[in-house]
């Protein structure tokens, strides 16, 4: 698949549109595709120098086989460092071995370590509006790395080389919480059992109990998965948000007679019902999105030089926050990103709106869509990549 995977290009033949309507948060779904199209994302080589260049400690990279984990002293060693301390090392042969022996292979937050992955988290953040966390699993022989369970978040797994058994059992309870009141209740057989081939893209909503087996060959998948906004964080949010009321920070009435507390009650009730207004969800996923912080991407050595940008207008740059709102009127348009608002004159408006989806864009192309002289882009660029929204290169 060439460029970055799109959520359009994950649902795909279904609209995004009606993915949102019909899938999300209701029902899985498999998604075909040919063979190899996600095989750039994380080619054997990109995988095998993550292990070698990085230190990475349990439970970051860890083994499981049947359902337990493999004790991390059978694969690795503490090496002193020069100072002080010692840190992990992968030891390679007892390491494959566990993995020839049918252990399933799982490393966390892999879209930090690779550029690819990465790529891809934010355009599926920017797509969905939430933050992406990629963890890869890989693994060889007959066995399952994990028992029937369910997640607490949602997932695309994307099927990059290989097969895997996926067998789904549906939810025993309706959006289920990591922290909730009640556990899901144990689900029944099956009611899918069916063969994730390379190219293909499973949907698994939060809840889903699944479980997922080797088929005696290589198989190596990654699964993304995100945390759509509940009612539940709309409620810490708002009650964030009631810290400015003096109501509602004074010490509740404990000692006071039953007329006090049901008066304090009643002020409370009034200044909730007030803060719930009809635009409450709307107002909470603005401000969710705006707060949402910038990718860690550094654009050495033009971010730590004076000037900031290349002398050339082929210089790429590339937006570094995927949710990030612009409001516009007054003959200005307001940026609401990583928790900071930044005011800019409403011809910036072309040159923001260009960048928004994190696509790299070279300043004479932005120059272009603008209408604006190199010299303004540049200086909005450089300012962007001061504040660390944006990347040079």
């Amino acid at each position: 698949m060439p460029g970055t995977p799109t959520l359009a290009d994950l649902v795909a033949p279904l609209g995004v549109s009606q993915f949102f309507q019909d899938v999300q948060g209701e029902t899985y779904r498999r998604f075909e595709g040919g063979a190899g199209r996600f095989a750039d994302l994380l080619p054997w080589p990109a995988l095998n120098a993550i292990l070698r260049q990085h230190r990475l400690e349990f439970p970051r990279l860890r083994l499981a086989l049947d359902g337990q984990p493999v004790p991390m002293e059978s694969y690795t060693d503490l090496v002193p460092t020069r100072r002080s301390g010692t840190v992990p090392r992968l030891q390679a042969a007892p390491f494959t071995e566990h993995l020839r022996g049918g252990a399933t292979m799982v490393l966390d937050a892999i879209q930090e370590l690779s550029d690819p992955i990465g790529d891809l988290a934010r355009s599926l953040e920017h797509d969905l509006r939430e933050s992406v966390q990629v963890n890869l699993y890989a693994g060889w022989g007959v066995t399952h790395g994990f028992d029937v369970h369910w997640d607490d978040h949602d997932a695309f797994i994307i099927q990059v080389a290989g097969r895997k058994r996926w067998r789904m059992h549906g939810p025993t309870r309706t959006a289920p919480l990591h922290r909730d009141v009640e556990q899901p209740e144990q689900p029944g057989e099956p009611i899918d059992d069916f063969i994730l081939e390379d190219g293909d893209v499973l949907y698994v909503p939060r809840g889903h109990w699944h479980d997922v087996t080797a088929v005696g060959e290589m198989s190596l998948h990654l699964t993304l998965g995100f945390s759509p906004a509940t009612g539940v964080d709309l409620v810490a949010w708002l009650a964030d948000k009631l810290r400015a009321s003096a109501t509602f920070r004074q010490d509740l009435p404990r000692f006071a007679t039953d007329a006090e507390r049901e008066a304090r009650s009643e002020a409370l009730r009034k200044e909730l019902d007030a803060a719930l207004t009809s635009d409450v969800v709307a107002r909470f996923l603005a401000d969710r999105d705006s707060s949402a912080p910038a990718h860690p991407r550094v654009g050495l050595p033009w971010a730590a030089t004076p000037g900031l940008l290349p002398d050339g207008d082929e210089t790429e740059v590339r937006f570094l926050v995927p949710r990030a709102v612009l409001e516009e009127g007054d003959g200005r348009v307001t940026l609401l990103a990583a928790g900071n608002r930044f005011v800019f004159a409403d011809a910036a408006s072309p040159v923001l709106k260009a960048l928004l989806d994190g696509t790299p864009r070279a300043v004479k192309r932005l120059a272009e869509v603008s209408g604006l002289d190199r010299g303004t882009v540049r200086a909005l660029l450089g300012e962007l990549a001061t504040q660390g929204l944006l990347s040079i290169g």
